[in-house]
């Protein structure tokens, strides 16, 4: 069993920033991908960006240029910085690591108001 843990979230200004941390613990022997999506309130969800154990990124293209994924693979962690905020960032974001299987967070609440 795989358990991942975010924090960060919270309220702040547009133009802020804010920093997401997601730390998968359990029974683990190798995670591959680790990442971010994010859901807003009737939208789908969306890639905001994953990272490789070998530190290899991808981002959504709404967010590339604006927030920046790392990770700790001795932790097993993963933290996105978003800066450059906007409204439309608003979003439940969900941090997953892939396994054999796919494991997700339970979610953290960012909120951008203008």
């Amino acid at each position: 069993q795989v358990q991942l843990v975010e924090s960060g979230g919270g309220l702040v200004q547009a133009g802020g920033s804010l920093r997401l941390s997601c730390a998968a613990s359990g029974s683990i022997f190798s995670i591959n991908f680790m990442g971010w999506y994010r859901q807003a309130p009737g939208k789908q969800r969306e890639l905001v960006a994953q990272i490789t154990r070998g530190g290899n990124t991808n981002y959504g293209d709404s967010v590339k240029g604006r927030f920046l994924i790392s990770r700790h693979n001795t932790k097993n962690t993963v933290y996105v910085q978003l800066s450059s905020l906007k409204p439309e960032d608003t979003a439940v974001y969900y941090c997953y690591a892939d396994l054999t299987t796919r494991y997700w967070g339970q979610g953290t609440q960012v909120t951008v108001s203008s």
